[in-house]
Order: C-alpha cells, then structure tokens, then sequence
C-alpha cells in the first residue's frame, strides 16, 4: 500500500531531515520537504499532501498566512495541518488551533511523539474520507446522497419512500456481496434483508417477531436503481 505523503514547510535544514528521516524510517509517510511559505503553497496546488507539518517562522510568506490560506480554499481547506514552532504561549497555541490546524507541537519536540502525532492524524483523515464516502454514492448512472436524501439517475432526480431510500442505500453499501435474509436484533434489524426484495415494516403479534413484507412494486424498483451501473448500455 502507498504510504500517505506528508509535505514538511521547515526552513531549519537540519530539522526538516530529522522529520523526514523519522516518518520513512518507520513507513509512517512520503516525505517532501519545503523551506518557504510560498514553496508551500506551489506544491499543495500541484499535488496536495495527505498532511502538512508546518513551521511558522517562515521566509517569504509565514506559516501562518499559508495555514490561512489553505483554509480559505475549497480545494485544501480539508488538508490536515499540524503547526511546528517555537511560539510556546498559550495563546499562539489558542489562535494556531482557531487559525485552523489540526494539532499544534512546539520546539524542543520529541521525534516519536511528532510521529504519534502525525499516525493519529492520519487516522482521522481516513475515518473522515471513509464517513464521507458512505454518505455519498456516485456511480455510472445512479448518484445516491444520503445525506441530503437525494437520488438521480442519469442526472434526472428520483423520488423515493423512505423505506425505498433505506433499501436502496443497503444495497449500495452491500453491493458485490451475496446477502442472506438473516436479519440482527435491535435497530440493525432493518438493515438486514434480502437483496433481492423491498420491504415494509410491521409489528408482529405478541409472541412473534418484528419483520418485514414484500412490496413487489418496490422490490422491483428498488432493485433496478441499485443495479443500474451494472447494465449495458
């Protein structure tokens, strides 16, 4: 697996190497290092980093300008930035968090520490990624929403019940799976269902068990818009 890449803005050479030295050695990251502000800046607009490890006393424009920046822009404003300096007062920390970076390490630091910290960072880049993935579909034909509960298909809008817009977004995320009609208990329990059927949730008799009938028109059209970037054209 390709490690993540982490752009280091450090003008202190010996320090810079140091980081860089740390994060490969242990296959934490890709490192590329950079020296000024505006160096910064080209190179995430070129190809932008998993995370920015970023100086403050910078030439030509400071760290913090770059952090501003990169927050105002649509493009990079999701990069995670961990600020490195030697501002140690409580309030250059406060207004470097306000600012927009993600963590803050001031100098002297501990290299094993900075490379914890980069690890957790980059761990909750990738739970965010994953979570924004799941809440959004985009395929051949069909773009489910599930967030804003909104489906099209070939960039027509569809309506949908909200038991169709359940089903559907189960199969989307169980799509390439054989699935059974095994079903879990408790507030699972309407997640798993058979994906070949739509149903609608009743209430048992006391004694049985809370299920799910078929709606044939809705299994139907349900299971046409889940398999529609599957089809030939």
């Amino acid at each position: 697996m390709t490690p993540p890449r982490v752009l280091v803005v450090e003008d202190e050479n010996d320090i810079a190497g140091l980081i860089k030295h740390t994060l490969e050695r242990s296959g934490d990251a890709s490192v590329e290092v950079v020296g000024r502000g505006d160096e910064a800046l080209r190179s995430i607009t070129g190809r932008p980093p998993d995370l920015v490890i970023l100086d403050l006393n910078l030439p030509v424009l400071s760290g913090d300008e770059v952090c501003r920046i990169l927050r105002q822009k649509q493009e990079t404003r999701q990069i995670p930035i961990i600020m490195l300096t030697a501002r140690t007062s409580e309030s250059d920390r406060v207004a470097g968090l306000d600012l927009g970076a993600d963590d803050y390490v001031t100098k002297p630091f501990s290299l094993r520490e900075l490379a914890a910290r980069v690890r957790a960072v980059l761990r909750r880049r990738r739970a965010s990624a994953d979570e924004a993935r799941q809440a959004r579909y985009t395929g051949k034909h069909l773009i489910a929403d599930f967030d804003a509960v909104a489906v099209t298909v070939d960039a027509k809008p569809v309506k949908l019940t909200r038991r169709e817009f359940e089903l559907l977004r189960f199969l989307v995320e169980n799509r390439n799976r054989v699935l059974s009609r095994e079903r879990n208990s408790g507030r699972d329990e309407q997640r798993h269902t058979d994906s070949k059927h739509a149903f609608d949730h009743r209430s048992q008799p006391e004694g049985g068990t809370s299920g799910w009938t078929v709606t044939p028109d809705a299994r139907l059209r349900m299971f046409r818009l889940a398999h529609l970037d599957g089809r030939s054209d």
